[in-house]
């Protein structure tokens, strides 16, 4: 058969190649670098790291680690490369990121069924593909994905905040839709009294934002979306009437409106995770876990994503892609890396391996795979493919996606030890039961 065409030599390309070639599939892999460069990057190399050398935790009670342990067991390049110019960070793998792109690019090049084009691609080639051209794809290309998914495609990443909903305060929250329309568990809302609310907005307004990279200074970044720190400089009560207002909601505890009220959404279809609605921001992610937390039903919140705001193309996946990371109106055509709604380096990568394995599997005519929502790849592949799932944004690993234990463990490391344990336990049954 003719070669397998990856677009895209980033964690996510390269994974998707490498999974391919070792199982005996010629691959074309189609890097722009070389000829033309995204505005963060400027190496040659393939799998550059623009941002942190940090590849996150290691240890295997962390999502991250247990996330890193179910791609070296799959055969990861990027896990196989990271180890080998590791550097000291504590209990994180973290890697010299000049010889880590140096050597993945080795790894690829050095492959017999893998070929490297230094070349910009305008146009979804024909046969088997997968795509994964990352948060700084070409304008070309960009709007060439935009047409094959029904302009289903955000180029601006302006998220809210997301927390676990079993750290939340259950004492400190009701369950109430405004105006009691709706189903009775839509939202969860947060009050706050007039001195809670007060020592919130001070705290809000003199917060230290994150700065912006200069890709990422575009005025309709705000226009379309503001910065809940931004709309609380314009007035005290400004977010009392916008965001936080309490009109339409009764608080059961004391029988009255509140004074400001934080509403929570649903951000799986299993209410594990919540979304704070309308609290997109661009503030440091210490400071959103210093102010957001003194919101009384947070105050002992677990933020399994911050809030965002800056240039990141990715596709609205629930409406576009199957969980095996096939768009669902294509099924040669695969995509794979952050442009799928992971958010994360690893992430990334892994979303390549399943890319690339799964396009394998269609070809020789098996069932794709999704692995089980106890794996940290299967309970990214569902979030990003869950239909439940509205206003969709990025979300890199955490275990606030993965089914409970039962009973349930009190303790939060050995809780997390026992979830990362069952779900390394069922891939590696998966793994020999499929050869992979």
């Amino acid at each position: 058969m003719d070669a397998v065409t990856v677009i895209g030599g980033g964690l996510a390309g390269v994974e998707a190649a490498w999974a391919l070639a070792n199982r005996g599939i010629q691959v074309t892999l189609f890097e722009m670098k070389g000829e033309k460069f995204s505005p963060a990057h400027h190496s040659t190399d393939l799998a550059e790291l623009v941002c942190s050398n940090s590849l996150k935790a290691q240890r295997l009670n962390s999502a991250a680690g247990m996330l890193k342990e179910e791609m070296r067991l799959l055969g990861s390049v990027c896990m196989k490369a990271a180890l080998q110019c590791a550097v000291p960070a504590g209990g994180a793998l973290a890697v010299d990121r000049d010889r880590f792109s140096a050597l993945v690019t080795s790894y690829i090049e050095g492959h017999d069924n893998i070929t490297v084009v230094r070349r910009e691609v305008t146009e979804i080639p024909q046969g088997p593909v997968i795509i994964a051209a990352g948060p700084l794809a070409s304008e070309a290309i960009s709007k060439k994905i935009q047409d094959l998914c029904g302009n289903a495609l955000s180029f601006f990443d302006a998220a809210a905040p997301i927390v676990t909903k079993e750290s939340l305060d259950a004492d400190c929250y009701f369950t109430q839709s405004r105006y009691d329309r709706g189903g009775e568990d839509d939202y969860l809302n947060c009050p706050m009294n007039k001195a809670e609310y007060e020592a919130f907005y001070d705290a809000l307004i003199h917060a230290e934002s994150a700065e912006l990279h200069s890709f990422d200074k575009r005025k309709d970044v705000y226009e379309g979306c503001m910065p809940i720190e931004v709309m609380a400089s314009r007035g005290k009560d400004t977010i009392r009437y916008g965001p936080l207002k309490p009109v339409g909601l009764r608080d059961p505890r004391t029988g009255h409106r509140p004074w400001a009220v934080l509403q929570l959404r649903r951000e799986n279809a299993e209410g594990s995770m919540l979304n704070l609605v309308g609290f997109q921001t661009n503030l440091k992610f210490q400071e959103q876990k210093r102010v957001f937390s003194m919101i009384p039903a947070l105050k002992h919140a677990e933020f399994v994503r911050y809030g965002v705001m800056h240039r990141n193309t990715f596709l609205d996946a629930p409406r576009c892609l199957q969980g095996d990371f096939s768009l669902k109106t294509h099924p040669y055509i695969f995509f794979a890396g952050q442009i799928t709604g992971v958010e994360g380096y690893m992430e990334s990568a892994a979303a390549g391996i399943m890319a690339g394995i799964n396009l394998l599997r269609r070809i020789n005519g098996k069932e794709t795979l999704i692995f089980p929502p106890e794996t940290m790849i299967g309970s990214l592949a569902r979030y990003i493919s869950d239909p439940s799932v509205k206003n969709f944004q990025p979300m890199g690993a955490n275990f606030g996606m993965l089914p409970p234990i039962e009973p349930k463990i009190r303790e939060k490391q050995m809780r997390y030890q026992a979830l990362s344990d069952r779900g390394l336990a069922l891939l590696r049954t998966i793994i020999e039961k499929e050869g992979l």
